[in-house]
């Protein structure tokens, strides 16, 4: 980033090999909206570009590129109070067939889909260091950089978000269960 800053231009498209998917998964998994995620990626290398200034290189350029990407969410919530994608089980269901290996397949897709609905009932806060920290595998002192915060402020965010994901994701497995019934 420091040749981009530079004026080597050529040195962005390195960048977005290197960062695109990680980035895309950040983003994903903030939204559940691929197209607007796909579209915020863009923004994101955007702003890197037009705040190339901005960065000075002390620290970590990921940590640098999750603040611009964290900015882009904020700016995107506020353009469309959307909610979180619902996915709608029997879909999934008609598509795959039958059969017992269907059946587990069903089964793991009910899961994932229990899963993000969890994720998306988190508040953005909890969800934003889960995120992080489980899905693009930044380490704590890399999450305290990126919001502004303490590395100790960073492992209470994330306990705390993952008792409210496993509270969240058991009530809804409850009534997945009960509705089977």
């Amino acid at each position: 980033m420091l040749q981009v800053k530079a004026g080597n231009m050529d040195v962005m498209g390195l960048l977005f090999e290197r960062y695109h998917r990680p980035l895309f998964g950040f983003l994903f998994h903030m939204t559940s909206q691929r197209e607007a995620s796909e579209d915020m990626l863009q923004n994101v290398f955007y702003r890197m570009l037009k705040y190339r200034h901005t960065f000075t290189g002390d620290g970590e350029f990921r940590t640098w590129m999750y603040h611009l990407a964290r900015n882009v969410l904020v700016d995107h919530s506020k353009q469309n109070k959307r909610s979180a994608q619902q996915y709608d089980l029997a879909d999934v269901a008609e598509r795959i067939g039958g059969g017992p290996a269907a059946d587990e397949r069903i089964l793991k897709q009910q899961e994932l889909d229990s899963l993000h609905h969890a994720m998306a009932q988190l508040s953005t806060e909890y969800r934003e260091v889960l995120v992080l920290s489980r899905f693009q595998e930044l380490k704590y002192d890399e999450i305290a950089r990126v919001l502004n915060t303490t590395e100790g402020a960073v492992k209470v965010r994330v306990h705390r978000a993952m008792n409210e994901l496993k509270k969240i994701y058991l009530t809804i497995d409850h009534e997945r269960t009960a509705q089977k019934m």
